[in-house]
């Protein structure tokens, strides 16, 4: 069924270049879209797939960490994944632990994030987990995936936003024409 989100997304884009940056909460449009069965877990694992596909510096046990994820991903049907839920477990309470430093702040505990793509493979990992159906942890994951620090701008949507925005509006409408082969 085709939406008017992925326009929503181009102006959001539209205004990235007008004004160099625009608001994290613009992306909350997607909630909508991600209401439709199948299309959270799918944009979950895109997102966990660029993750694990990013360049960077990864010693040790995050290495260890992104070349699991990547076997877990391998061979999933991007727009149907079906994930064994037992290793994604597995992998997530992993990737949670490696990641389990907190530091007490003025009046809460914060926790320390090393590499923010594992960050972005577990929460995707959560939603096909535990939240398959929730459109607000599907956009908090969009946050995440799409927020880039500029000093000029703090953390928004902004510079490298811009092509990352365009690529989920590519996803978008792939698979919104792979739902409409799939209803006739």
């Amino acid at each position: 069924m085709r939406t008017t989100v992925p326009e929503k997304l181009l102006k959001i884009v539209v205004g990235i270049d007008a004004d160099g940056q625009a608001n994290l909460t613009r992306l909350t449009v997607l909630k909508k879209w991600f209401e439709r069965p199948g299309r959270l877990t799918a944009f979950a694992l895109w997102v966990a797939a660029r993750a694990t596909s990013r360049k960077g510096k990864a010693g040790g046990g995050a290495a260890g960490l992104f070349k699991e994820a990547r076997a877990l991903l391998d061979g999933q049907d991007k727009f149907r994944p079906a994930l064994g839920r037992a290793a994604a477990e597995s992998l997530h309470d992993r990737l949670r632990e490696f990641q389990n430093e907190h530091q007490r702040q003025k009046w809460v505990s914060v926790r320390i994030v090393h590499n923010w793509n594992l960050l972005l493979v577990e929460e995707a990992l959560a939603i096909c987990i535990w939240y398959a159906n929730s459109p607000v942890h599907g956009y908090t994951l969009a946050s995440d995936y799409f927020r880039n620090y500029d000093p000029r701008y703090g953390t928004s949507l902004n510079g490298p936003s811009h092509k990352m925005i365009l690529e989920m509006v590519q996803f978008m409408l792939t698979v919104e024409a792979r739902e409409a082969d799939e209803e006739r």
